[in-house]
């Protein structure tokens, strides 16, 4: 044997490459944050109108989702009941869900992509309210939104599946249980079950076509993520969901 053969035998092998890494892209989520304290400000003032009014709450009563107001033309209904709560329990629960669901997907989404899908949510949810819940009573919460982002989660991922791999089930699984169970609790009285459905339906139709579509780019070991649709995708998905609950907000206001 030569030596050449016996240096070869005794080559320690070639190691693998190292795993490629690819991040999502991060950003502090300001608006997150800021949609939390403008929220918690405007119940903190609720409650302050309504100790110094004998009881009447004045922003409640000019920002409700209620139906008899919205067809006298008061049509600002459709998106400040987002802004305004019935109670300490009902603020907490849509501040923390809007804390979780909304970090990550505006660090995600982006800025401008995110506070669209916020307030689109609360629109469609709140058209869908006033199409189906009746002209009695009315509605207030951040909840119409909040399905919006859950529905973003899961457009999100089922979209980008091939970059989350085996993450994907498990999320649409988790976010399908959340979503059965919170409009099982909706059937209770009380819950505006059809804000809820309205704001996953407008959640859905906007990241469908607006959501990012990350594909992988990239030469050698440096690799990073592009986002395949931009401004323009934003403006088709927010023109198609504010198209569809539009007519339909326009067809109630004219059909009652």
């Amino acid at each position: 044997m030569s030596a050449e053969s016996q240096l070869n035998d005794v080559r320690a092998p070639v190691p693998p490459p190292p795993p490629m890494r690819v991040s999502l892209p991060v950003s502090l989520p300001y608006f997150t944050y800021l949609l939390i304290g403008l929220t918690i400000l405007i119940y903190v003032f609720q409650l302050f109108l309504s100790n110094s009014q004998g009881g009447l709450d004045w922003l409640t009563a000019l920002g409700a989702r209620s139906n008899p107001w919205i067809r006298a033309g008061e049509i600002w209904r459709f998106i400040t009941p987002v802004f305004l709560h019935a109670s300490p329990p009902h603020l907490l629960f849509n501040m923390y869900a809007l804390f979780v669901l909304g970090t990550g997907l505006e660090q995600t989404f982006g800025h401008f992509r995110f506070i669209c899908l916020y307030f689109l949510g609360a629109f469609s949810g709140n058209v869908l309210s006033f199409i189906f819940a009746g002209d009695y009573g009315y509605s207030v919460g951040a909840s119409t939104a909040v399905f919006g982002l859950v529905a973003a989660e899961g457009i999100f991922l089922l979209q980008n599946r091939r970059l989350f791999g085996r993450q994907v089930r498990r999320g649409l699984r988790n976010i399908i249980f959340i979503v059965a169970i919170n409009l099982f609790i909706g059937l209770t009285p009380g819950i505006d079950n059809w804000g809820h459905i309205g704001g996953l339906l407008g959640g859905l139709i906007f990241t469908s076509f607006a959501g990012p579509h990350f594909a992988v780019i990239g030469e050698g070991s440096v690799f990073r993520l592009a986002d395949q649709r931009g401004f323009r995708s934003v403006l088709l998905g927010a023109a198609v969901v504010v198209m569809i609950f539009g007519v339909l907000a326009f067809w109630g206001m004219t059909s009652g």
